[in-house]
């Protein structure tokens, strides 16, 4: 890397980068821009956060900074990382360290070191242990991480074995950097994670939610969850994806569920129109998932997978509980697998206007997502039957802007409230009100815009027959 280049791609970054490196030399320590910033820049996609190493420990940061930042936040000091903004930057200063896992612990014992070379040797990969020292734009790179970089391969600095035996995660950071940059993996590379997926149990599940959250957003899921199956590491992180491999699909179109799965998730991806959203990548990747515990031998050779929509949900409320995730994550994918397959009952259109309410209301806030995972399920080689599909469901969606156009659709709801039934039926507070609610919701779906006097009507009859006074 000459020097001309470096200071090209430096020049976004370098007065925040140099004012920051000249105030630790003047105290005399030594600052580094490293890691995931160095090649980054070098990819020419850097972004406003940046990562830096120092000699200094924590609380010498902590003076060196306090005056020349904006603002400061100490949340991950006790991993020798302080975090600073300064204008629109967002910086994370860390000091020289050596980390590993002790073999029972699922936290990593963090240790300060002396030398910029001994932090970037204990660093993940080749590419990400790179640093320009500052204010002095020396270009450090003792493992070759930017020919790694030009080559677009992963390698570790030193041995894998140790590299992951010191971080497990590490090994899906692999992945993850398989699906953002589009690399691959030195031979070596995968044959340690093969030998050695079992160890990245002793991580946690938020570590790993976190990895896997990343690569599924990342711009190549295929290439980290293909890595992840055949290294074995799906097994112990993600175990419904390569369980799908061992089913073949009802339709004969794909070698394998699993196949059809990555496909999904691609033709999903492709209909994305404001950045990666995870919602809908984390149900394509599910929505199938329920299909080994339902699968059942028909005659003539087929197989069928019922109710696998519902088995699946579960399924996939179970795995994404367990890996930490927000309860409305978990919530919204479990919900958009359990309805992927509700489409395929509207036939070429038969659903009366009363089902398609119930689509929409079910689906709710979904619905937009909805669309996208049902289309993207298509994966028939038979062009003329996905023509067909596509058309079909133009028509479904048409119906539901007509409808939404005449009803504000979204807003669906009884036409009376609760206050309106008590008075009515004559009862108080209670489950009966509940009860008359979901009546009242049902007639409007089922018959559209009633009037309050035909609603109050069917409210009474209804009362008559449910125990009301």
């Amino acid at each position: 890397m000459s020097d001309s280049n470096l200071t090209q791609l430096f020049r976004r970054i370098a007065p925040v980068a140099d004012e920051l490196g000249e105030l630790f030399a003047d105290r005399g320590h030594q600052l580094a821009l490293v890691g995931g910033s160095v090649r980054d820049i070098l990819l020419n996609r850097i972004g406003n956060d940046l990562d830096f190493t120092t000699d200094a420990h924590p609380e010498r940061v902590l003076e060196i900074v306090r005056d020349w930042a904006d603002s400061v936040w100490t949340i991950g000091i006790d991993f020798g990382t302080v975090g600073v903004r300064k204008g629109g930057w967002l910086v994370e200063i860390t000091t020289y360290r050596s980390e590993s896992y002790d073999p029972k612990s699922r936290k990593p014992e963090v240790m300060y070191g002396d030398t910029l070379e001994a932090d970037l040797e204990r660093r993940d990969f080749a590419v990400n242990a790179m640093a320009v020292r500052v204010p002095t734009h020396e270009f450090v790179d003792p493992y070759g991480g930017v020919s790694d970089l030009t080559a677009k391969v992963l390698r570790t600095p030193g041995t894998p074995q140790q590299s992951f035996d010191d971080d497990p995660l590490r090994m899906l950071r692999a992945a993850r950097f398989a699906s953002q940059l589009g690399f691959t993996v030195a031979d070596e590379v995968q044959e340690a994670m093969t030998a050695m997926a079992e160890r990245i149990e002793i991580v946690s599940a938020e570590r790993i939610r976190d990895e896997l959250d990343k690569l599924i957003c990342g711009a190549h899921p295929r290439e980290g969850l293909k890595l992840l199956v055949d290294t074995g590491l799906a097994a112990h992180v993600l175990p419904e994806l390569p369980k799908l491999r061992l089913e073949i699909d009802e339709h004969h179109r794909h070698k394998d569920v699993y196949e059809h799965t990555l496909i999904v998730l691609e033709q999903a991806i492709a209909q994305e129109q404001a950045g990666p959203d995870r919602i809908l990548r984390w149900a394509a990747l599910m929505h199938d998932v329920g299909k080994p515990k339902t699968r059942r031998n028909e005659s003539g050779g087929r197989v069928s997978f019922h109710h696998h929509e519902v088995v699946g949900a579960q399924l996939t409320r179970k795995r994404m509980q367990e890996l930490r995730f927000p309860k409305e994550v978990v919530a919204d994918v479990s919900r958009l697998v359990e309805l992927h397959l509700r489409f395929h009952g509207y036939g070429s259109g038969e659903w009366t206007d009363s089902a398609v309410r119930r689509y929409v209301r079910d689906a709710d806030h979904l619905l937009d997502r909805l669309h996208k995972l049902t289309r993207a399920d298509c994966t028939t080689r038979n062009k003329r039957k996905a023509a067909a599909l596509s058309r079909t469901y133009d028509q479904l969606e048409e119906r539901i802007a007509r409808l939404a156009d005449e009803e504000e659709l979204a807003k669906i709801r009884p036409e009376l409230d609760g206050n309106e039934i008590q008075q009515i039926l004559g009862i108080g507070p209670g489950p009966l009100v509940g009860k008359a609610y979901k009546f009242l919701l049902d007639l409007r779906l089922d018959q559209g815009v009633l009037g309050k006097e035909a609603a109050t009507e069917a409210l009474r009859q209804w009362g008559k027959e449910n125990g009301a006074p």
